[in-house]
């Protein structure tokens, strides 16, 4: 049966093939493409809260993303069943939102959130660098390393994963500053020309938030998919590698005046904890939040040429009020503790180094000690040969930074900088 949610409008690609012949829908062969690249792989060696490899089983971005999938294809299906504006021929496509869901972290680079903004810094005579972006990067020019393409996405499924809309020169010129996060980079304009079919933003989106919070609704669902993983599987996480006590708990709620009597957020995750029972409460209020969305119609920008565009996602106030009181949590008490901030030092002065070293190299085309040693994979060094603006050689060199798992980064640091470290014979680039 055809889901007339979606048009050719939503389905085409952006070289004009078809998928014709093929059993699969659109949406199921851009979730297989994505589930079948490296660019994925390397997601379960990269850091989600801990550095990947220093727990066996804690959240790698892989597994996080694994999870936000699941979420995701949860709230379409209880959106099938619950709204009165969808039906068994009209619905948001569960491929379509997974696709999405498994795609959200492919740009992150190692070492988590400190690695993004490293990057960011040290790119930013180039362009910057933001992990949303570096996605959409790899989805439509270089997820498939033997060719160095993208993988041709739909309309629809790019547009799930654009979470953000504005251009770095744009937020530049109005911050008067180069932007910290939430941009596209400027050269992907002619992408985002084609995910909005030429449309031009109308005068109440201007550059910012107000442009971003103009999603699609596929993108809506992953957003929310994100923060409610985010908050309540990290969470658990936390509390397992004992970041999370019950007695920092109730001094950080104490300090910020926030209730912990039974029957509340935090005094349900408190008593899950005594009981040992912190699993089957993340799980409960996992399904909670799933329940917790509604559709609502909107009208606006784009919302004539795609049903995309025509519905809001709704979430109840106060299951949304609990997933902040988490993700702070989550925020304050684990990810600006000493631990993870000295780790997270430690990841930055790595990238750092080895940005300097490649920058030096193949950016400005300069000796290192009077010698133009080749320290980059062929490949790698004859794309970089090819290009001739500085600015686009320094987005190459991103890549192959943003494109290491934690550990490569670590072994390629080690061979460059340590002197008893390596052999020839165990070379370790991406």
């Amino acid at each position: 049966m055809r889901n007339r949610f979606y048009t050719a409008f939503d389905l085409h690609r952006h070289s004009g093939r078809e998928d014709t012949g093929d059993y699969r829908t659109p949406f199921q062969i851009d979730r297989d493409r994505v589930l079948h690249t490296p660019a994925f792989r390397r997601l379960q060696n990269k850091t989600q809260v801990f550095w990947s490899g220093e727990y066996d089983f804690y959240r790698t971005r892989l597994t996080h993303s694994l999870e936000v999938a699941q979420i995701g294809r949860s709230i379409c299906h209880w959106l099938r069943h619950s709204s009165d504006r969808l039906s068994d021929d009209f619905f948001i496509d569960p491929d379509l939102v997974e696709a999405a869901c498994l795609s959200h972290d492919l740009g992150h680079p190692p070492f988590g959130h400190a690695g993004e903004r490293t990057l960011n810094h040290l790119m930013a005579d180039w362009g910057g660098f933001e992990g949303n972006a570096q996605t959409l990067r790899l989805l439509t020019e270089r997820i498939f390393s033997a060719k160095r393409s993208g993988m041709d996405p739909t309309r629809a499924f790019a547009d799930s994963v654009l979470k953000y809309k504005s251009l770095w020169s744009e937020l530049k010129r109005l911050q008067q500053q180069a932007p910290k996060n939430h941009f596209l980079y400027d050269e992907q304009v002619s992408w985002l020309d084609w995910v909005l079919d030429g449309h031009d933003f109308p005068p109440e989106f201007p550059p910012g938030e107000d442009r971003d919070g103009w999603k699609s609704i596929e993108c809506q669902v992953m957003d929310w998919a994100d923060d409610t993983a985010y908050s309540l599987n990290d969470l658990a996480d936390s509390v397992r590698a004992g970041f999370l006590t019950r007695e920092r708990i109730e001094r950080w709620a104490e300090s910020r005046e926030i209730e912990v009597a039974g029957g509340s957020p935090l005094g349900d995750l408190l008593e899950a904890m005594r009981r040992q029972k912190v699993d089957p409460f993340v799980g409960s209020r996992i399904g909670r939040s799933v329940k917790a969305v509604t559709l609502r119609d909107r009208v606006g920008f784009l919302s004539e040429a795609t049903q995309r565009y025509r519905y809001e996602l709704e979430i109840d106030p106060q299951v949304r009020a609990e997933c902040e009181i988490f993700k702070r949590l989550a925020f304050e008490v684990v990810f600006l503790s000493p631990q993870l901030k000295q780790l997270e030092h430690k990841g930055s002065h790595l990238l750092r180094g080895l940005w300097e070293v490649l920058e030096t190299r193949y950016v400005r085309g300069e000796a290192i000690d009077g010698q133009k040693f080749q320290l980059l994979p062929e490949e790698v060094a004859l794309e970089l040969e090819r290009t001739s603006r500085p600015a686009a050689r320094a987005r190459l060199v991103c890549d192959y930074l943003a494109e290491m798992t934690d550990g490569e980064a670590v072994r390629t640091y080690k061979r460059l900088f340590t002197p008893d470290f390596g052999s020839i014979g165990d070379w370790v680039g991406p």
